[in-house]
C-alpha cells in the first residue's frame, strides 16, 4: 500500500463521516470538511497518534465564483490549509467552505498552530473571509482605509480609489481611480539595430 492510500485510509477511519468529501489528485489528497467540523476536525488531524499533522504550511483564501467557467454552482468562499506531519512524512490539504457567501466566516486555527496568524490575516485582506476566534484579524498587505478586497473575482483590478499627496491641500488625499484603459499587448520593435542587435 502506498502512502497516499494509507493516509486516505487513515483518515476515512478516524474521520468518518466528518470527512465530507476527500479526492485524491496529482498525487496529493484534499479533505473537505464541513464548517462546523472543521476546528474539531483540524484537531483531530493534529492530535491523533495515527495522523500526527504537526505544521500548519499554509491557510489560502479562495473565491470559486468563476470557478469552472462560472459552471460552479455552490459556496463561494473556501479556506485551504496545507498540513505537513512530520512523524509519518505525508501531506494533505483541507478545504472548508463558508456557509454564507454575503459574510464567510469560518474558525480559526490560530489556537491549534500559531502559524495561522498571518496567513488568515492574508485570507481575511485579500478575499474578505472572516477567520472567527483570531485574535488580531486585521488588515496586513493593503492599506488600512482600503475598501474592499483585491483577491475577489468580482473586485476591478484598477481598484475603486486611489491616492495621491494632494501639493495644494499639503496631504494624502482619496480620489476615484483615474486610471484609463490601456492597449497592454507588447510593441513588436522593428527597428534594426535596436539595442546595438542586428537582425
Amino acid at each position: 500500500m502506498s502512502k497516499l492510500e494509507q493516509l486516505k485510509t487513515t483518515l476515512q477511519n478516524v474521520l468518518g463521516a466528518r470527512a465530507e468529501l476527500l479526492v485524491e489528485a496529482l498525487d496529493e489528497l484534499t479533505l473537505t470538511v464541513k464548517a462546523s467540523d472543521y476546528l474539531e476536525v483540524a484537531r483531530t488531524l493534529r492530535d491523533h497518534p495515527e495522523l500526527k499533522f504537526e505544521q500548519l504550511m499554509d491557510v489560502a483564501g479562495l473565491d470559486y465564483s468563476a470557478y469552472g467557467d462560472g459552471a460552479y454552482d455552490g459556496p463561494r468562499y473556501a479556506a485551504v490549509s496545507h498540513l505537513l506531519s512530520l512523524t509519518h512524512n505525508w501531506r494533505l490539504r483541507v478545504r472548508v467552505f463558508a456557509p454564507d457567501d454575503d459574510l464567510p466566516v469560518v474558525a480559526s486555527l490560530i489556537d491549534l498552530w500559531s502559524s495561522a496568524n498571518w496567513f488568515e490575516r492574508e485570507a481575511f485582506d485579500l478575499v474578505g473571509i472572516v477567520f472567527e476566534g483570531h485574535p488580531d484579524l486585521r488588515r496586513i498587505l493593503t492599506d488600512y482605509g482600503f475598501i474592499g478586497h483585491p483577491f475577489r473575482k468580482d473586485f476591478p483590478t484598477s481598484g475603486y480609489v486611489e491616492m495621491r499627496y494632494d501639493p495644494e491641500q499639503k496631504r494624502v488625499i482619496y480620489q476615484p481611480v483615474t486610471i484609463e484603459p490601456r492597449e497592454i499587448t507588447p510593441r513588436i520593435i522593428r527597428e534594426e539595430h535596436y539595442a546595438g542587435l542586428k537582425h
